[in-house]
């Protein structure tokens, strides 16, 4: 085990650190100690969890695919409702709340706050949202639909329900079934990813 006593626990478990042998695997466990087990043990594990090349490429590029035709419909989807990107992101925040601050929208678009500023004033110029004052604290500026906000949310999630029902009509309906479930494991484990590389 010479030569890894640099790396810290955390990178080790991090890493899903291992050393191999022809006939045994060294793993280290989550409380940092090091044990062995025969690589018979772990034959149709490790044959069962390979990913050939071709796999890599087909999924990489069905990502690819799937990236643009999302960005696709969002430029349609911009277009058709007169908004930029962010803005039309930001006012369908308000799906789920019926007041933010410009702290809370900063967090959910993962935007500095004077990007959040810039996105809000747009939004308030075109009368879609409006300020008012925190009755529990009047140092706090909340942000909440106009009647007209409220209106242009109804036809965004009307157009993207239409969308995402069209889609799934193309597909049979115990189909329907294993692509949702499949999505669900896809996104838990691009979740478990994306936090390897936080």
């Amino acid at each position: 085990l010479r030569g890894f006593e640099s790396l810290s626990l955390r990178q080790k478990i991090k890493k899903g650190f291992r050393i191999r042998n022809p006939f045994f695997i060294f793993m280290l466990d989550k409380f940092g100690t090091w044990y062995i087990v025969h690589t018979m043990n772990q034959k149709n594990k490790t044959t069962q969890n390979l990913t050939s090349d071709n796999q890599i490429a087909q999924f990489q590029g069905l990502i690819t695919k799937l990236f643009q035709c999302c960005q696709e419909r969002m430029q349609y989807q911009c277009e058709r409702f007169g908004l930029p990107d962010a803005e039309l992101r930001c006012l369908t925040l308000f799906g789920e709340e019926r007041y933010l601050t410009a702290k809370g929208i900063a967090l959910k678009m993962n935007l500095v706050k004077s990007r959040i500023t810039k996105i809000v004033a747009g939004l308030v110029q075109k009368k879609l949202i409006q300020k008012i004052s925190d009755p529990k604290d009047s140092r706090v500026t909340l942000l909440s639909l106009t009647q007209q906000g409220a209106n242009k949310l109804n036809e965004i999630n009307r157009f993207s329900n239409e969308i995402h029902s069209e889609v799934l009509q193309r597909i049979e309906p115990e189909q329907r079934k294993i692509l949702i479930t499949n999505l669900e494991l896809l996104k838990g484990s691009m979740e478990s990813v994306k936090e390897l590389m936080i």
